[in-house]
């Protein structure tokens, strides 16, 4: 399971519009390019260390998904080809081959669109301190990673690198955005949710929740960044889901446990990641694309 870690792009030719906590993003002119790397983010905090196939993961999943829901939004994928990207990117094509998207330039709608259809993460905090999840308030006696009766919208805040994202309500996200806009996204999110989780159960897997984010195109709101990641999404086996207790995951949870284990503080600089931690966090990565999409790279 060899596979060379990407953790900087240098694309000397190219411009560099953005660099996220994960993707580097190029503006082609016409086009965004954006590049999954091999960095992993875990309390908004980026590891020094890269997880092996990881971006190259990232962008086989969110493909999957772009095109499975493309009946319910638009999305800004135009296509993963190399070989169809425009001429500047021929010297780069190695480095992209299977990570990197060509995509429609959106204007960014400043909202993570969250949604939750089991309780877990910071909403089981916020529901074991007030019995609400931003400001949504559930029923008496709810365990951990209990299915929730109807699927939850609860929006956030998109931070910088370095900053946390801010769990908001969705009418703090209105006043932020606008009403219309919001209830749009709100509506396409939990439809791209209730689908995509229908699916998976059929892999064994649960999808407990996720995070999307929309942009304008057009005039349009599309779909865009990723799609039901292991990145941006709790991915659980079904055939081991017990409510009342946290859940084996197939996402980077199991770099936050450890990271918990050995009490890190959330804050800059990141702690050395052991090998054998970095090796199971890709092989739960590789793991849940082949479930999802049957698809391998070796």
């Amino acid at each position: 399971m060899n596979d060379i870690v990407l953790l900087q792009t240098d694309f000397p030719s190219l411009k560099l519009f953005k660099k996220g906590k994960v993707r580097d993003v190029y503006d082609l002119g016409d086009f965004f390019l954006i590049v999954s790397t091999d960095r992993l983010s875990a309390f908004d905090v980026i590891m020094s260390q890269g997880i092996p196939y990881k971006g190259k993961v990232l962008t086989k999943i969110s493909e999957f998904w772009f095109n499975y829901v493309e009946s319910i939004v638009d999305n800004h994928l135009v296509t993963t080809d190399v070989n169809q990207y425009p001429h500047i990117c021929m010297p780069y094509l190695d480095q992209l081959m299977d990570r990197s998207m060509l995509c429609k330039k959106a204007d960014v709608v400043p909202i993570e669109s969250v949604v939750r259809g089991y309780i877990s993460g910071s909403g089981w905090v916020d529901y074991k301190h007030s019995g609400t999840i931003c400001g949504i308030k559930l029923t008496d006696g709810l365990r951990e990673s209990e299915k929730l009766t109807e699927t939850l919208f609860t929006p956030a805040t998109k931070a910088e690198i370095g900053l946390h994202d801010e769990n908001i309500s969705e009418e703090q996200a209105k006043k932020i955005v606008g009403a219309e806009t919001i209830d749009i996204i709100k509506s396409k999110t939990i439809k791209i949710y209730e689908t995509a989780a229908e699916y998976a159960l059929l892999k064994d897997i649960i999808i407990a929740d996720t995070k999307m984010e929309f942009g304008f195109y057009n005039n349009k709101i599309i779909l865009i960044d990723e799609l039901l990641t292991p990145d941006s999404s709790r991915f659980w086996p079904s055939s081991k889901y017990e409510a009342g207790r946290g859940q084996e995951s197939y996402d980077k949870q199991f770099v936050r446990d450890y990271l918990l284990s050995i009490n890190f503080n959330k804050q800059p600089p990141p702690p050395e990641l052991p090998q054998e931690v970095i090796a199971k966090t890709s092989e739960k990565y590789l793991d849940v694309l082949y479930k999802l999409t049957g698809y391998k790279f070796f």
